[in-house]
């Protein structure tokens, strides 16, 4: 390929010299045609060796004009020849187990263990107390959970009962309402527990069934980690769940694995990567069935690459993916949902990712529009609906709109608190709004909650 050329550039040049149409190369190679023109205009980056050498072999293209070296010699099924190492992952932002009790902070981890107390209570169905909710440290809850998570995942709970299946879909099911009704401090408890029983199932030769609701746990925990900003453990958690969903053969939690791996991929700031990961998956021939899940996974996945093109700066690409997903959405009729997505896919979740997706763009004053089209009433979930309003928060934040932001984000914790006294980006963006004007009782109240404000 000569310097400076653009692989898709190329490959749509051949393709109009061979007289084959979009879907016509689309056959050939096993991408939707959409998927075809994505890559032609550089919208999804043609960088992947393997979909190279598809368009290579389909257009007779010979290897090197797409910067493809010779394949790789095979010895015993090996491959010979130079490695080229992953990018370095984020730094390691998880804390010890346990915080000891001659370290920084004694009645901090008190309190911590107070709130288990509650929570596993509350899980198990018991009386805590004669009247109203226990106190709960929400600023402390996403600690909790990703300790306990983190526990889990490496085998330190030991005595857990493992119920019987039945039981076990029932706590899931629980599990998946508690992430929607952002109520973490009972999910701190219930999700763990989840995990380890459908391991010890899993182990004990249970059948795919089990399997199901191990790679489950692994999607909620991936979603929970990524909530709170904990990447590395989502790393592991999402690849787990991937290799789980791959051997239960469910392309609906492939596709959910696929999405979250997109997810941090894009918060680790490898958008191409991202974008390839979302977009294949959402051309994989096991979502172009016609079943209203599969269009919905498909479309989930382009949505999640549209955010990605946002993040990258290509507001013309994130208004394009965006637009397919809504016309994929439109073209369901109502909301599809989805068994472990409680917030379905309908043209009303589309035009909420509009309004991250568009302050993710650098465009505030557009996703404020966007914003205005949502009723958040007609949201479905309160998970969503607090999204709805961290999402406005930070749109006013970056328009330099104080009392706008703060009133976004008091609405956020009227309709989620845990959710929004737990979330690292709430906490950013109050601490952002404590340095940078006048605080008022209000803010330094909000900020007291959530943890960003130290006396």
């Amino acid at each position: 390929m000569p310097a400076g050329a653009d692989p898709g550039e190329l490959v749509r040049r051949i393709r109009r010299e061979r007289g084959l149409t979009l879907a016509q190369l689309g056959g050939l190679t096993g991408y939707s045609a959409a998927q075809v023109s994505r890559y032609e205009r550089g919208i999804s980056p043609l960088t992947d060796v393997v979909v190279l050498r598809r368009f290579a072999d389909a257009l007779a293209i010979p290897p090197h004009r797409l910067g493809l070296t010779p394949e790789p010699e095979v010895r015993h099924g090996q491959v010979i020849g130079p490695t080229i190492a992953y990018p370095s992952l984020p730094a390691p932002r998880v804390a010890g187990t346990t915080l000891r009790e001659g370290g920084e902070d004694p009645v901090r981890r008190r309190q911590l263990l107070a709130n288990l107390a509650v929570t596993a209570a509350a899980a198990s169905g018991a009386s805590i107390l004669p009247t109203g909710s226990p106190p709960v440290n929400g600023a402390a809850l996403g600690e909790l959970l990703v300790g306990r998570v983190r526990d889990a995942m490496l085998g330190l709970h030991t005595g857990v009962t493992v119920p019987p299946t039945s039981a076990l879909h029932a706590d899931m099911s629980r599990a998946l309402t508690d992430f929607h009704t952002c109520r973490y401090g009972s999910l701190a408890v219930r999700l763990p527990r989840l995990i380890c029983a459908a391991h010890a199932r899993v182990a004990g030769g249970d059948g795919a069934e089990n399997g199901t609701l191990l790679a489950q746990s692994y999607l909620l925990a991936t979603r929970m980690l990524i909530k709170l900003d904990e990447q590395q453990l989502g790393w592991m958690a999402a690849d787990r769940a991937r290799q789980t969903a791959e051997a239960v053969g469910d392309p609906l939690l492939v596709a959910d694995a696929a999405r979250q791996l997109a997810v941090l991929a894009r918060k680790a700031d490898w958008h191409d990567q991202s974008m390839s990961i979302a977009l294949s998956a959402a051309d994989h021939p096991s979502l172009r069935s016609g079943v209203p899940a599969h269009t919905a996974a498909r479309g989930l996945l382009i949505q999640s690459a549209a955010y990605t093109a946002a993040r990258a700066g290509d507001a013309a690409g994130m208004r394009e993916l965006t637009d397919e997903a809504a016309a994929m959405a439109t073209e369901l009729g109502g909301s599809t949902l989805l068994r472990d997505h409680g917030g379905g896919f309908s043209p009303t979740t589309i035009q909420l990712h509009r309004v991250s997706a568009e302050n993710s763009a650098g465009d505030p004053s557009a996703a404020l529009a966007a914003a205005q089209a949502v009723v958040p009433q007609s949201l479905p979930s309160t998970e969503r609906r607090a999204r709805y309003y961290t999402d406005i928060a930070a749109a006013f934040g970056r328009w330099g709109r104080r009392a706008e932001c703060i009133r976004a984000l008091l609405a956020a914790e009227h309709h989620a608190p845990e959710e929004t006294h737990a979330r690292p980006a709430v906490k950013s963006l109050v601490s952002g709004l404590l340095v940078s004007g006048r605080t008022t009782t209000e803010l330094r109240g909000l900020a007291a909650r959530v943890g960003a404000l130290h006396t």
